[in-house]
C-alpha cells in the first residue's frame, strides 16, 4: 500500500470528523511533514482536502479522473481483482496493455484503465468509440483454473457485475442481452470483450476487457451509432461520479469472479437469467457464414446459450451476434 493510498482510505473513513496530522503520522508512521507534502500533491492534482486545526484533515471533494490510488482506497482488502490499477491518459487499447502484462508473467487481479483510447474495440474486431474523461474503458488480467470452454462463465459473470453496479450507484434498471451488452430499452451503454489464451485442457490467461458509456451526451456518439448507444447520463438524467461507479464495478467483479472460483457458477447464472432481456425471446444468431433461428431458452453449466431452433432442436451456442427478433 502507497502512502497515497493510506491517506486516503483514512480520510474516507473518517468523512466527517476530519483526522489529525498527529493521528495520521502515529497510524501511518510517518512524519507529519511527509503527509503535508502528500496532502499538497494531491491537491495539485484536484482532490480538495481541508486543513484545519481544530478538526484536521478532510477529504471535500475528489476530482472526475481515475487515480490509481484513490480507487485502491476505496476496494477492501485482500482481494483479487484491482489489487494493482494502473491508469493511463491515453492508450490504444487496454486489452493490448494487458496482454503484454500477462505474457510478461504478471500476477493475475492487475487492473488497467485508460481515460481515452485511439483503438478500442469490442467484438468481432468492431471499433469501439472510447471519448475521453467521458465512460470507463477497463481491462482485467485473469487466471482462472478452468477449461477453456467454459471462459464463457466470466464473461456472464462481468455482465451481472455490471448490472448490479449500475443499478446500486444510478438506479438505472439495465438489462443483460446475450452474451456480452449491458443496455437500457435496447440500447447499449456497455460491452464486454473477453479474450482467451488457452492450451487444450487449460486457460492460460483471460483478459476481461470492459468499455462503459457514462457520461456521454448523444452528439457525443458518432452519427451512426446514436440510436443504438446510450450512457448513464443520458438515461438517468444526471452526471455519474465515474470514479465512484468504478470502485463499485471493481467490488462487484471481485464478488462474482470469487464465485465463479469456488465452482458456485450456478449462482451467477440465476442472477443472470433474471437480468437477461434475450431468454424467452425469439433470436436470429450469426456465427461466421452460419445463421440460426429458433427461441432462447437457458444457460447451461459452462455459460453457453441453449437455443431451441425452429426445427425444435436444442442447440448450444457458445458466442455469435445476435439479434432479438419482433
Amino acid at each position: 500500500m502507497t502512502t497515497d493510498v493510506a491517506i486516503l482510505s483514512a480520510l474516507r473513513q473518517t468523512p466527517t470528523g476530519g483526522i489529525s496530522g498527529a493521528a495520521l503520522s502515529a497510524q501511518l508512521g510517518i512524519s507529519r511533514a511527509a503527509i503535508w507534502a502528500r496532502i499538497q500533491e494531491m491537491r495539485r492534482l484536484g482532490y480538495e482536502i481541508e486543513a484545519s486545526p481544530h478538526s484536521g484533515y478532510r477529504l471535500l471533494r475528489v476530482p472526475d479522473v481515475f487515480h490509481g490510488d484513490d480507487l485502491l482506497a476505496r476496494l477492501a482488502q485482500p482481494r483479487v481483482i484491482g489489487r494493482q490499477i494502473r491508469v493511463f491518459k491515453e492508450t490504444t487499447s487496454t486489452n493490448d496493455v494487458v496482454e503484454k502484462m500477462a505474457l510478461d508473467g504478471v500476477a493475475e487481479g492487475v487492473v488497467v484503465i485508460a481515460e481515452s483510447q485511439t483503438k478500442g474495440r469490442g467484438r468481432l474486431s468492431r471499433r469501439w468509440e472510447s471519448s475521453a474523461g467521458k465512460g470507463l474503458w477497463l481491462s482485467v488480467l485473469l487466471r482462472p483454473s478452468i477449461a477453456p470452454q467454459a471462459a464463457t462463465q466470466v464473461t456472464i459473470g462481468a455482465a451481472v457485475s455490471v448490472v448490479r453496479a449500475i443499478r446500486q450507484v444510478t438506479g438505472v434498471e439495465a438489462d443483460i442481452k446475450w452474451p456480452n451488452d449491458v443496455q437500457v430499452q435496447g440500447r447499449k451503454l456497455c460491452g464486454i470483450l473477453t479474450e482467451l489464451t488457452a492450451e487444450v485442457d487449460r486457460v492460460r490467461f483471460l483478459i476481461l476487457g470492459l468499455g462503459l458509456n457514462m457520461n456521454q451526451q448523444p452528439q457525443d456518439f458518432p452519427p451512426e451509432v446514436r440510436k443504438l448507444a446510450s450512457s448513464l447520463a443520458i438515461e438517468s438524467g444526471e452526471p455519474v461520479d465515474r470514479p465512484n461507479l468504478a470502485a463499485r464495478l471493481l467490488e462487484e467483479l471481485e464478488h462474482d469472479y470469487a464465485r465463479i472460483r469456488r465452482g458456485d457458477f450456478e449462482e451467477v447464472a440465476t442472477e443472470w437469467e433474471r437480468c437477461c432481456s434475450t431468454l424467452g425471446k425469439a433470436v436470429r444468431i450469426q456465427m461466421g457464414d452460419r445463421v440460426i433461428q429458433g427461441r432462447a431458452e437457458s444457460l447451461d453449466g459452462e455459460g453457453a446459450l441453449i437455443l431451441r431452433t425452429t426445427h425444435g432442436n436444442l442447440e448450444r451456442i457458445l458466442g455469435g451476434d445476435v439479434t432479438v427478433l419482433k
